[in-house]
């Protein structure tokens, strides 16, 4: 289904991202991993992709750097020859209540999980308007459309998310490249391991009763990574916890 394209990843060294990598990469698309930190795992998920039969690279790179991503999408570029698919998956936690929230984690919050988004979507859209083709997938959160006590930097990051993926949707329609967001409830991955166990409240809050999985995350970025005709949309995989 998205054989020939290719598909850069942010945060794709674990987790949903990593489960988007691999995802993609089993509809046939080449994958570029954009990792910060563990570049063993980064490799890990680079070799699982390489085994469905496509190529795949890992880059280390701090997307909340202008200059950092630039670099980085024109490596990408040059290495793969274009990028068709942009999955704006990292993102990071600083959580505190607002009357003791540091200013430097309010700050780091939005400088990866929102100002690295526009970076990246910055250094990807010429590219896309000279394909005149592209997806962009924006991971932002149902905190960012209910809020959640203790994420006022997330939460904000996450509905600012919101706001620019409908902006750009609107600029870029008419060359024909969508921009979407997927909003997740709880999924299970490192970042929300506190809240698996069984006895936790906020299981009680989710309709369907149970965590999400990365992969049906990743089942939402692959429909719309292959959808032409939806532009500006928020998906919601949440379990219902946010109707």
């Amino acid at each position: 289904m998205l054989k020939g394209k290719v598909a850069l990843v942010t945060g794709g060294s674990r987790g949903i991202g990593a489960a988007v990598a691999e995802k993609l990469a089993s509809l046939g698309a080449e994958v570029a991993v954009i990792y910060s930190g563990n570049e063993e795992k980064a490799e890990a998920v680079c070799e699982r992709c390489r085994t469905l039969g496509v190529r795949a690279a890992a880059y280390r790179c701090d997307v909340a750097d202008f200059e950092a991503v630039k670099g980085t999408v024109a490596k990408v570029k040059e290495e793969f020859g274009t990028i068709h698919i942009l999955v704006n998956n990292a993102g990071i936690t600083r959580d505190g209540l607002v009357l003791s929230m540091k200013e430097e984690d309010f700050d780091g919050v939005l400088d990866v999980n929102l100002k690295g988004a526009f970076n990246m979507i910055r250094h990807c859209s010429g590219i896309f308007l000279r394909n005149r083709f592209g997806r962009i997938i924006n991971i932002s959160s149902v905190s960012g459309m209910i809020g959640n006590p203790g994420q006022v930097n997330y939460s904000a990051s996450k509905a600012g998310l919101i706001g620019m993926t409908k902006s750009v949707a609107k600029e870029l329609a008419p060359r024909g490249i969508t921009c979407n967001a997927v909003a997740p409830g709880f999924i299970r991955t490192d970042m929300t391991g506190e809240l698996s166990a069984a006895d936790n409240k906020l299981l009680s809050a989710i309709p369907l009763g149970r965590m999400g999985q990365a992969e049906e995350v990743a089942e939402a970025v692959a429909f719309l990574a292959a959808s032409a005709y939806i532009t500006g949309e928020v998906i919601r995989v949440d379990g219902g916890i946010a109707m």
